[in-house]
């Protein structure tokens, strides 16, 4: 679905990210790990056309994504954002009503048929109680819900995810991730979700990409990336692995230095 071909991006002179190929499959739940500064975030950019490389390209469907229009990605491609502020107290329905503007023309006002996925997505995401709302006044939990919805609404084929469990407590944290794996198992969405919680990266996803200073560092399932020899590596610190009692998943414990 997704091809990154030898992708390079720079702010200034310095290059974030350098020759970084991989590809993402339909239906993947594919991770991205690395250290503050490793290039995530720009990467996420990239993905949505929000930046272009400087050097190689991108693929969407075996389309240039240079070549495709932004109401015609922001129609395939949604982003849920780390920090999404709102200039004004919308209310959780009018929030998400803004995933159909791709949809409209300009001076078009939302149709019963945009109104319906609206509410489907809040259905979806169990906000529907919240519709008439404002946003600023739910939790972290709960605004997290409705940019999902709001991604949702947009009828995507793949959601960028961009730090998503941030800020929020241990309830929350897998209330969402549950419904991010269920928008993957059930609804066959692609997720791409770029985090610093390696743990949540490993139990979650199918492949992870880790990243070192704007490289691949190593790309494959959790049972391969995640080991002790390429966190110490790319970390810089020495870490504790083993598998989680339940899943199996590889599991990182932190060390302190010098021992107890």
């Amino acid at each position: 679905m997704i091809e990154a071909h030898s992708i390079s991006f720079r702010y200034h002179e310095a290059w974030v990210l350098q020759e970084v190929s991989f590809r993402v499959e339909k239906g993947e739940f594919v991770g991205v790990i690395g250290p503050n500064g490793s290039g995530k975030t720009t990467l996420l950019k990239l993905l949505y056309g929000l930046l272009a490389p400087q050097r190689g390209e991108i693929l969407f469907e075996l389309v240039p994504m240079k070549k495709m229009d932004r109401r015609d990605i922001a129609k395939r491609i949604a982003v849920v954002a780390q920090e999404t502020q709102l200039l004004f107290p919308f209310s959780v329905l009018e929030t998400v009503l803004m995933g159909r503007s791709p949809y409209l023309g300009r001076l078009l006002f939302e149709s019963e048929k945009d109104l319906e996925i609206a509410r489907k997505a809040m259905e979806w995401t169990k906000i529907l109680p919240f519709s008439e709302r404002p946003v600023e006044e739910l939790s972290g939990g709960e605004r997290k819900r409705v940019f999902i919805a709001r991604a949702l609404a947009q009828e995507p084929e793949v959601i960028l995810l961009d730090e998503p469990t941030a800020n929020l407590d241990i309830e929350h944290q897998i209330d969402f991730l549950d419904l991010i794996l269920t928008l993957n198992r059930e609804r066959g969405l692609t997720i791409v979700m770029a985090s610093h919680d390696m743990n949540i990266a490993s139990e979650f996803c199918d492949r992870l990409i880790l990243l070192q200073e704007g490289r691949i560092y190593q790309m494959g399932t959790p049972e391969e990336v995640v080991t002790k020899e390429n966190i110490e590596s790319v970390y810089g610190c020495e870490v504790w692995i083993d598998q989680h009692p339940v899943s199996g998943m590889p599991r990182i414990s932190l060390l302190r230095k010098g021992g107890r």
